[in-house]
Protein backbone atom coordinates (compact mmCIF):
# COMPACT_ATOMS: atom_id res chain seq x y z
CA UNK A 1 0.00 0.00 0.00
CA UNK A 2 2.87 2.33 0.62
CA UNK A 3 3.84 2.41 -2.80
CA UNK A 4 1.07 2.95 -4.36
CA UNK A 5 1.76 6.30 -6.81
CA UNK A 6 -2.30 6.90 -6.75
CA UNK A 7 -2.46 7.70 -2.70
CA UNK A 8 -1.37 10.66 -1.47
CA UNK A 9 2.04 10.16 0.68
CA UNK A 10 0.66 12.19 3.26
CA UNK A 11 -2.56 10.77 3.77
CA UNK A 12 -0.30 7.28 4.60
CA UNK A 13 1.10 8.75 7.36
CA UNK A 14 -2.24 9.08 8.90
CA UNK A 15 -2.71 5.24 9.66
CA UNK A 16 -0.84 4.93 12.54
CA UNK A 17 -0.64 6.27 15.75
CA UNK A 18 3.20 6.83 16.02
CA UNK A 19 5.36 7.08 13.49
CA UNK A 20 9.67 6.65 13.39
CA UNK A 21 11.15 9.02 11.48
CA UNK A 22 12.59 6.48 9.27
CA UNK A 23 8.98 5.79 8.51
CA UNK A 24 7.92 8.95 7.15
CA UNK A 25 11.20 9.05 4.89
CA UNK A 26 9.88 5.59 3.48
CA UNK A 27 5.94 7.00 3.09
CA UNK A 28 6.97 10.27 1.99
CA UNK A 29 10.01 8.68 -0.13
CA UNK A 30 12.28 11.36 0.88
CA UNK A 31 16.35 11.78 2.50
CA UNK A 32 18.41 13.88 4.07
CA UNK A 33 18.33 17.33 3.97
CA UNK A 34 14.40 16.90 1.86
CA UNK A 35 13.25 14.89 4.80
CA UNK A 36 14.25 17.49 7.28
CA UNK A 37 12.85 20.11 4.99
CA UNK A 38 9.72 18.14 3.92
CA UNK A 39 9.32 17.34 8.14
CA UNK A 40 9.51 21.04 9.17
CA UNK A 41 6.91 21.86 6.43
CA UNK A 42 4.45 19.19 8.47
CA UNK A 43 4.93 20.38 11.37
CA UNK A 44 4.43 23.91 10.60
CA UNK A 45 1.08 23.40 8.77
CA UNK A 46 0.09 21.61 12.13
CA UNK A 47 -0.33 18.58 10.06
CA UNK A 48 2.72 16.41 11.58
CA UNK A 49 3.03 16.32 15.44
CA UNK A 50 6.40 15.86 16.94
CA UNK A 51 6.57 13.77 20.60
CA UNK A 52 10.16 13.53 20.90
CA UNK A 53 13.34 13.85 19.11
CA UNK A 54 12.76 11.46 15.73
CA UNK A 55 8.75 10.64 16.53
CA UNK A 56 5.91 11.92 15.44
CA UNK A 57 2.11 11.70 14.91
CA UNK A 58 -0.66 13.56 12.84
CA UNK A 59 -2.99 15.33 14.32
CA UNK A 60 -5.70 13.57 11.47
CA UNK A 61 -5.19 10.31 13.26
CA UNK A 62 -5.24 11.98 16.83
CA UNK A 63 -8.53 13.85 15.81
CA UNK A 64 -10.01 10.21 14.69
CA UNK A 65 -8.35 8.14 18.22
CA UNK A 66 -9.36 10.42 20.78
CA UNK A 67 -9.11 9.90 23.77
CA UNK A 68 -7.26 6.44 23.98
CA UNK A 69 -4.14 7.84 21.46
CA UNK A 70 -2.84 9.76 24.02
CA UNK A 71 -2.67 7.33 26.31
CA UNK A 72 -1.57 4.69 23.87
CA UNK A 73 1.18 7.46 23.36
CA UNK A 74 2.24 7.96 26.71
CA UNK A 75 3.04 4.04 26.73
CA UNK A 76 5.61 4.29 23.73
CA UNK A 77 7.06 7.59 24.00
CA UNK A 78 9.27 6.18 26.64
CA UNK A 79 9.43 2.21 26.56
CA UNK A 80 8.51 0.21 28.58
CA UNK A 81 6.26 2.01 30.66
CA UNK A 82 2.51 1.87 31.92
CA UNK A 83 0.32 4.74 33.02
CA UNK A 84 -0.54 4.60 36.90
CA UNK A 85 0.13 7.32 39.73
CA UNK A 86 -2.16 10.21 39.11
CA UNK A 87 -3.43 9.93 36.10
CA UNK A 88 -5.15 6.33 36.99
CA UNK A 89 -6.23 7.77 40.16
CA UNK A 90 -7.87 10.35 38.57
CA UNK A 91 -9.27 8.24 35.52
CA UNK A 92 -10.88 5.38 38.02
CA UNK A 93 -12.33 8.66 40.11
CA UNK A 94 -9.96 7.86 43.18
CA UNK A 95 -9.14 11.38 43.18
CA UNK A 96 -11.39 14.59 43.36
CA UNK A 97 -8.40 16.74 41.57
CA UNK A 98 -8.47 16.83 37.67
CA UNK A 99 -5.16 15.46 36.29
CA UNK A 100 -3.76 17.27 33.15
CA UNK A 101 -0.62 15.04 33.09
CA UNK A 102 0.00 11.51 31.56
CA UNK A 103 1.72 9.68 34.61
CA UNK A 104 3.85 6.20 34.19
CA UNK A 105 6.13 4.20 35.53
CA UNK A 106 8.93 3.12 34.06
CA UNK A 107 12.20 0.85 34.15
CA UNK A 108 14.39 3.96 32.47
CA UNK A 109 15.38 7.06 34.39
CA UNK A 110 12.77 9.56 35.32
CA UNK A 111 11.80 11.90 32.16
CA UNK A 112 9.40 14.58 31.23
CA UNK A 113 7.95 15.50 27.45
CA UNK A 114 6.39 17.89 27.13
CA UNK A 115 4.47 18.80 23.12
CA UNK A 116 1.18 19.65 21.60
CA UNK A 117 -0.70 16.45 23.45
CA UNK A 118 0.25 17.19 26.57
CA UNK A 119 2.89 16.72 29.24
CA UNK A 120 3.88 12.90 29.67
CA UNK A 121 5.51 12.33 33.10
CA UNK A 122 7.52 9.14 34.12
CA UNK A 123 9.15 8.03 36.78
CA UNK A 124 11.03 5.14 37.44
CA UNK A 125 10.44 2.20 39.56
CA UNK A 126 12.91 -1.26 40.67
CA UNK A 127 12.70 -4.01 38.23
CA UNK A 128 11.07 -6.68 40.67
CA UNK A 129 7.99 -3.92 41.49
CA UNK A 130 7.43 -3.49 37.70
CA UNK A 131 4.02 -5.39 37.42
CA UNK A 132 0.46 -4.77 38.18
CA UNK A 133 -0.81 -3.19 34.80
CA UNK A 134 -3.29 -4.56 32.92
CA UNK A 135 -3.32 -4.06 29.10
CA UNK A 136 -6.59 -2.80 27.48
CA UNK A 137 -7.49 -3.19 24.27
CA UNK A 138 -6.94 0.02 21.84
CA UNK A 139 -8.30 -0.79 18.69
CA UNK A 140 -7.47 -4.16 16.99
CA UNK A 141 -3.79 -3.57 16.91
CA UNK A 142 -2.71 -1.75 20.08
CA UNK A 143 -2.91 -2.13 23.85
CA UNK A 144 -2.47 0.11 26.44
CA UNK A 145 -0.78 -1.17 29.70
CA UNK A 146 -2.40 0.71 32.56
CA UNK A 147 -1.93 -0.28 36.60
CA UNK A 148 -4.60 -1.70 38.59
CA UNK A 149 -6.00 1.19 41.18
CA UNK A 150 -4.12 -0.90 43.78
CA UNK A 151 -1.01 -0.67 41.82
CA UNK A 152 -1.89 3.39 41.17
CA UNK A 153 -1.87 3.54 44.65
CA UNK A 154 0.76 1.98 45.57
CA UNK A 155 3.45 3.70 43.12
CA UNK A 156 2.17 6.94 44.21
CA UNK A 157 3.24 6.56 48.00
CA UNK A 158 6.12 4.47 46.98
CA UNK A 159 7.95 6.88 45.64
CA UNK A 160 6.86 9.70 47.78
CA UNK A 161 8.95 11.36 50.69
CA UNK A 162 6.76 10.19 53.46
CA UNK A 163 7.08 11.26 57.36
CA UNK A 164 9.01 8.39 59.73
CA UNK A 165 5.96 8.02 61.78
CA UNK A 166 2.79 6.04 61.21
CA UNK A 167 0.80 9.00 62.18
CA UNK A 168 2.46 11.39 59.78
CA UNK A 169 2.14 8.28 56.99
CA UNK A 170 -1.46 8.71 57.24
CA UNK A 171 -2.11 12.04 57.51
CA UNK A 172 -0.32 12.48 53.96
CA UNK A 173 -2.14 9.20 52.71
CA UNK A 174 -5.53 11.20 53.95
CA UNK A 175 -4.62 13.88 52.08
CA UNK A 176 -4.96 12.72 49.18
CA UNK A 177 -8.56 12.35 49.42
CA UNK A 178 -8.75 8.93 48.11
CA UNK A 179 -12.43 7.74 47.72
CA UNK A 180 -12.27 4.42 49.42
CA UNK A 181 -16.01 3.49 48.77
CA UNK A 182 -14.12 2.95 44.93
CA UNK A 183 -11.77 0.58 46.57
CA UNK A 184 -12.57 -3.24 46.64
CA UNK A 185 -11.23 -5.47 49.46
CA UNK A 186 -9.42 -7.03 46.68
CA UNK A 187 -7.68 -4.46 45.94
CA UNK A 188 -6.32 -3.56 49.47
CA UNK A 189 -5.00 -7.62 49.45
CA UNK A 190 -3.08 -6.35 45.56
CA UNK A 191 -1.93 -3.47 47.48
CA UNK A 192 -0.69 -6.00 50.48
CA UNK A 193 0.93 -8.15 47.71
CA UNK A 194 3.33 -5.22 46.39
CA UNK A 195 3.96 -4.25 49.85
CA UNK A 196 5.23 -7.29 50.59
CA UNK A 197 7.57 -7.23 47.68
CA UNK A 198 8.74 -4.15 48.15
CA UNK A 199 10.46 -5.70 51.16
CA UNK A 200 10.01 -1.78 52.46
CA UNK A 201 9.19 -1.58 56.38
CA UNK A 202 7.78 2.19 54.97
CA UNK A 203 5.32 0.28 52.45
CA UNK A 204 4.11 -2.33 55.18
CA UNK A 205 3.15 0.83 57.92
CA UNK A 206 1.88 2.28 54.36
CA UNK A 207 -0.45 -0.81 53.96
CA UNK A 208 -1.50 -0.71 57.90
CA UNK A 209 -2.39 2.87 57.48
CA UNK A 210 -4.49 2.54 54.69
CA UNK A 211 -6.51 -0.32 56.25
CA UNK A 212 -7.37 1.85 58.66
CA UNK A 213 -8.52 4.71 56.29
CA UNK A 214 -10.41 2.58 54.39
CA UNK A 215 -12.32 0.63 57.99
CA UNK A 216 -13.10 4.43 59.16
CA UNK A 217 -14.49 5.20 55.56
Amino acid sequence: MWGNSQIDPEILLETKPYLTKQEVSLLLQKNGKNLDKKISQLIKKGYLLPLKKGLYTTKAYMEKQIPLSREYLANVQYYPSYLSLEYVLQREGLIPETVYAYTSITLKPTQTFNNSLGSFIYRTIKNNLYMGYQSVRYNQNYQIKIASKAKAIFDLLYLQPLPSTARGKRQVIADLRINWQAVEADDLAEFQTYADMSSSPKMQQVASQIQKLYDNS
